[in-house]
């Protein structure tokens, strides 16, 4: 059987992440599923000048976030892990309350229950101490807090280079086969 992703796409921005990771996990031969909130489409379309329907069609399945009775709001889907890129404050605070109150973080709480991987990539700066806290509260039921910060030390030529970086180390992060970060190599006999 093929392995399953679950792609959430919030209002924050970084529509780039949820892109990337959709286009990526397609290449690696994963069925993606997505659930983009009104706000996700909307960064989407500023930041990418995709519409819904474009967006969507990056996607294996794509799932309209009012949808709480599709198959993936139920445990018995069997989905490898689910990854929130962007994850907006608002979804963070939903998923460290439990409040699955569209299909988006009903499949958040699901991967939770079913002690699955949970993957939140919150776009904020700075953090409150309500962000905080709920991070914290995410971190302490299973979730995976994975603020999208980019690495330096290989010195990326362009933003797709740091976007593709990232999305390589969350894919190695929730164990997808061939997902391949670049690791640190050190710095060197001599460096100071």
């Amino acid at each position: 059987m093929t392995q399953r992703l679950v792609v959430g796409i919030t209002g924050a921005t970084g529509a780039l992440y949820g892109v990337g990771l959709l286009a990526r996990a397609r290449a690696l031969g994963l069925q993606t599923h997505l659930v983009a909130t009104p706000a996700g489409v909307l960064s989407a379309h500023h930041e990418l000048g995709l519409d819904r329907r474009a967006l969507e069609a990056l996607a294996d399945q794509s799932h309209a976030p009012g949808d709480i009775g599709a198959p993936l709001a139920s445990g018995s889907f069997d989905a490898a892990a689910m990854i929130v890129a962007p994850c907006s404050m608002r979804t963070l605070a939903a998923v460290a309350h439990g409040l699955s109150d569209n299909l988006l973080t009903r499949v958040a709480d699901v991967m939770l229950k079913e002690r699955r991987r949970l993957v939140l990539m919150v776009r904020e700066t700075p953090f409150n101490l309500a962000h905080l806290r709920n991070m914290t509260a995410a971190t302490e039921m299973g979730a995976i807090v994975f603020p999208p910060l980019p690495a330096f030390y290989h010195r990326p030529g362009s933003i797709d280079e740091m976007v593709a970086d990232t999305v390589e180390r969350v894919l190695a992060l929730v164990q997808v086969p061939g997902a391949s970060p670049r690791p640190w190599s050190g710095l060197g006999r001599g460096a100071a």
